[in-house]
């Protein structure tokens, strides 16, 4: 169900209007006991916020009705009650609500319960989230990005402080988090303990679905349902919305349709258990759904004047991860897929924004194997040094497009890879050169192992600006180690200028440079 407000819609208007459906959320009839209300289990959330509302979501722990109030004031003074919309089995007991034509520009406060399907007077209590609408115009913009979280066993450790980086993120107030993928680890288990190499012992939380790879449907929405039990992810949730993608550990380790699975695996069918994960993974967040692909993780979040966000989808759509080496296009080489590096041009070539920030959830040059222990096979983009082949073809062609086009201040965030890096790509260092200069910023892991460096590709020419990784022999650090690394953007609404800062889950800048925009 979508709220409907006048179009172009004023602060001082939706309050107006808001009047007439005004509630007081405290006055309704709850029971005092508090075993016999619903409960919001996983706290609430926001995300893809556009300059007119955006998607807010909860999950309730019986068959229920969520409840959603939403006002331009923290006192909820002329709150404004929207329609109900069921909770049932069939999606967990999630509910998403796509709040619409909302003022631009505007800090949003909105307010769940759940109404007990079987005892309507009974009701949860009530959870309070917040975001700001896109702006209208020029101000400044703010967000972050990484990606990998509970990875590698790593999962929420009271005695470290739980899940840390999502606190220092919140502490900088972002207008969103560009999650890059690998929201969650399904194909990793969690255990109860971890003995560290200095002989500490890291004591995880554990649920009993964590004790095994993800391979039914509730199995991979408990990965999910895992993450959420950390305060800081709820609190970060409840005030900073999240543009999500996936990656491949909402599914398993490097899939493709050539995924042959591990012994763990009782489910041997890859198509099987990516269907279940997409579902889970559409029911835990605020996506926006479209109509004309349902389940489509690829779209365009438009985020005021200065800044266009596209969100790749590096999974659905690719060829297998084999040996990658073809030098002409086709089925083989897909990574976008030709329908959706279509529509990434079009919306490049259509953009107006000052920036045009490509999300990807894999890196662009730096190698990352199918088979990492033999250096076999193509699980990223890089093929390896030389001409495009393989999966590069597609990256060439865009690349190409963007040039000739004379799309400008194109920037690509992405994760992945479990560490922190700046790349700038030379057309005068690079083997194929037909391209114009632009940055690539690697964060993360948010909360996972760290890893790397890997080696670098020099197809498209990138120089190495800033690294930050364990090095050899100190690979899979946990995050009590400290090397967590989120990214931090920064657009100045008067200059346009962008303001990029690699830093760790302790609030230190890393590394930092200021990008001047080329006029629109």
């Amino acid at each position: 169900m979508t709220f409907r407000l006048s179009r172009g819609l004023s602060r001082r208007r939706f309050l107006s209007t808001a009047g007439a459906g005004a509630i007081s959320t405290l006055a309704m009839p709850y029971l005092s006991r508090a075993a016999d209300r619903p409960v919001v289990t996983s706290g609430v959330q926001s995300g893809d916020v556009g300059a007119d509302g955006g998607v807010v979501w909860a999950r309730a722990d019986r068959p229920s009705q969520m409840l959603v109030d939403v006002a331009t004031t923290e006192s909820f003074a002329n709150a404004r009650a929207l329609p109900p919309i069921a909770a049932l089995p069939e999606s967990d007991f999630t509910a998403k609500l796509l709040l619409e034509n909302l003022p631009a520009g505007q800090e949003i406060f909105y307010r769940v319960r759940f109404r007990d399907l079987g005892f309507t007077g009974v009701e949860s209590e009530p959870v309070v989230g917040r975001f700001r609408t896109a702006p209208g115009d020029r101000r400044d913009v703010s967000f972050v990005w990484g990606g990998d979280v509970a990875g590698q066993g790593w999962g929420i450790n009271p005695d470290d402080g739980g899940m840390l980086t999502f606190a220092t993120m919140r502490k900088h107030r972002p207008d969103f988090l560009l999650h890059s993928g690998d929201t969650v680890y399904a194909d990793g288990p969690i255990k109860s303990e971890v003995t560290l190499p200095d002989g500490k012992v890291w004591k995880n939380l554990t649920i009993p679905e964590k004790a095994k790879v993800a391979e039914t449907l509730d199995e991979f929405r408990a990965a999910h349902r895992y993450n959420f039990m950390d305060e800081h992810l709820r609190a970060f949730n409840a005030e900073v919305p999240v543009f999500v993608q996936w990656d491949d550990h909402e599914v398993v380790n490097n899939w493709s349709l050539s995924k042959q699975l591990p012994a763990a695996y009782k489910e041997r069918n890859i198509n099987v258990l990516a269907a279940r994960s997409a579902r889970a993974f559409h029911e835990m967040y605020p996506i926006r759904e479209s109509l004309n692909e349902p389940g489509r993780v690829y779209r365009t979040l438009n985020y005021g004047p200065h800044l266009d966000v596209f969100m790749l989808d590096e999974r659905s759509y690719r060829g297998p991860n084999g040996s990658n080496q073809e030098t002409a296009y086709g089925p083989e080489s897909f990574f976008l897929g030709p329908a959706q590096l279509a529509w990434l041009k079009r919306g490049l070539l259509n953009s107006r924004a000052t920036w045009k920030v490509i999300a990807s959830d894999m890196p662009l040059s730096i190698i990352v194997y199918d088979d990492a222990p033999n250096k076999k096979g193509s699980e990223a983009i890089a093929q390896g040094d030389g001409p495009p082949r393989g999966r590069e073809l597609e990256i060439a062609d865009l690349l190409r497009f963007i040039k000739t086009s004379g799309v400008v201040n194109t920037v690509w965030l992405t994760a992945d890879v479990h560490y922190a890096a700046a790349h700038y790509y030379n057309p005068d260092k690079a083997q194929f050169g037909e391209f114009d200069p632009f940055w690539e910023f690697v964060a993360g892991p948010l909360h996972a192992g760290t890893f790397g460096p890997n080696e670098l590709d020099n197809t498209f020419g990138p120089e190495v600006k800033f690294i930050k990784a364990p090095g050899p022999g100190k690979q899979n650090l946990p995050p009590s180690a400290g090397m967590q690394f989120f990214g931090h953007v920064r657009i100045d609404g008067v200059s346009g200028q962008m303001t990029v800062t690699l830093r760790d889950r302790a609030d230190v800048a890393l590394w930092s440079t200021t990008l001047d925009p080329k006029p629109v």
